[in-house]
């Protein structure tokens, strides 16, 4: 919980480097969430199948947009590869399968163009 919390706190810092445990907790944790007010959403009546979101679901994605946007900048960061790589998810069916690709990726060693690395910091919680 504390990953999620973190990318909550520094929700529009696009510099900077973040490791792979922070992305892929912080997806997860969104994921948990975002189910359980789909849930939620169909039991209100307020789930629209067409969209496949619902009323609170939808304030839960938008509330969230930012910082996910962020963390996932960072996280090509930390890959060596420029924030913009982030829009290749708009190209259909092969755009978020590269970008997903590069997001799994080892950190580059030793700091890079965007900072230290991450995980050289943190040398007592490395997976």
């Amino acid at each position: 919980m504390n990953w999620y919390l973190e990318v909550l706190r520094k929700y529009t810092v696009f510099t900077g480097r973040s490791r792979r445990k922070e992305y892929w907790y912080y997806f997860l944790i969104n994921f948990l969430i975002i189910t359980a007010l789909l849930i939620i959403d169909d039991m209100l009546g307020t789930l629209d199948p067409e969209a496949g979101m619902g009323l609170l679901s939808g304030l839960y994605a938008l509330a969230v947009l930012l910082p996910g946007l962020a963390v996932a900048v960072r996280r090509l960061h930390d890959t060596g590869r420029t924030g913009w790589w982030v829009l290749i998810a708009l190209i259909p069916i092969v755009g978020p399968i590269i970008l997903i690709f590069f997001l799994i990726q080892e950190s580059v060693d030793g700091a890079n163009q965007y900072g230290p690395n991450p995980k050289a910091a943190n040398k007592d919680d490395v997976v």
